[in-house]
């Protein structure tokens, strides 16, 4: 496949900003925009070996799981720290704009579609999201052929951390009804079970198609692309940043993620403890199934 990774990033530090391209000190934020960066090319890029101990030679390796990977990062009046980044400026394209900060996503989807006709897929991935899935196209185009273009499957985002109450937590749950009903009605559309790997696997639609990210087809960007709100702006959904990221493909698609027993078939990591941190303070565990 050819994927194209359009990355907003963003860094202004502001002690308390509330957002992790403000409030983190700037080793933190290198350090995830670097794990980023290189996990698209460490997990999609041809360029893998395998060890030959007998042939006393490294030989290639998962052609058949890797991509031809082009990854373009937009950022906006001079303010990000490509340049202090601990990997290979070769890894990227570099593009600047002078627009708000919060609306660099929107940026990323008029990339996206001046690209079209050359991807197989258009992906859009916020700076601190990290893929370790080698599958995970391949999952994709799996989904698309059972459900069509019409269907899109988000992954399950989530966070790890070594010493807290839980070891990893998904952060994307369900949102109270009236956040997207104004947006579509996302009980109208079928729960989807179909067979992977000899198991069932589940997909329902998304009560919060956020993700912080997507992963359209051709045929998807296409017509996303073509439709009247393609980049309108809009920025009702939660806030900018959200909005920009889901918004437009919430209008477009019917969003479904893996069900919850099975969240892992798909999934994308979020850098940090943001959300981890409030398990068994804020957020009380419990143990009884809300649904």
């Amino acid at each position: 496949m050819k994927i194209l990774f359009a990355i907003p990033h963003y860094y202004h530090y502001e002690a308390g900003g509330r957002f992790c391209s403000l409030a983190q000190e700037p080793q933190v934020r290198k350090k995830a925009v670097a794990a980023c960066l290189s996990a698209l090319w460490n997990i999609f890029g041809r360029e893998q070996r395998m060890l030959h101990i007998a042939r006393r030679a490294a030989i290639p390796a998962n052609q058949d799981l890797s991509h031809d990977v082009d990854v373009v990062v937009c950022t906006t009046r001079g303010q990000h720290l490509l340049d202090q980044l601990p990997v290979p400026a070769q890894l990227y394209t570099h593009h600047a704009t002078q627009v708000e900060p919060l609306l660099l996503g929107f940026e990323c989807q008029a990339l996206l579609r001046d690209a079209l006709g050359r991807y197989d897929y258009y992906a859009y991935l916020e700076d601190d999201l990290i893929l370790l899935d080698p599958c995970f196209f391949h999952k994709l185009a799996w989904f698309d052929s059972i459900a069509g273009f019409e269907s899109l499957l988000q992954p399950n985002r989530y966070e790890v951390a070594d010493s807290m109450v839980a070891r990893k937590v998904y952060v994307d749950g369900d949102l109270r009804p009236r956040v997207t009903s104004g947006v579509r009605e996302v009980q109208a559309s079928p729960e989807i079970t179909a067979e992977a790997f000899g198991a069932p696997v589940r997909f329902r639609p998304a009560l919060n198609p956020h993700s912080g990210c997507y992963f359209l087809t051709a045929e998807q960007m296409t017509y996303w692309a073509g439709q009247s709100y393609f980049l309108d702006r809009d920025t009702s959904f939660i806030g900018p940043l959200e909005s920009a990221a889901t918004l437009g493909i919430f209008r477009a698609f019917s969003v479904y993620k893996p069900v919850r027993e099975q969240a892992g078939f798909l999934e994308i990591q979020h850098v940090g403890t943001q959300f981890l941190n409030q398990v068994g303070t804020e957020l009380p565990l419990a143990d009884n199934d809300p649904s």
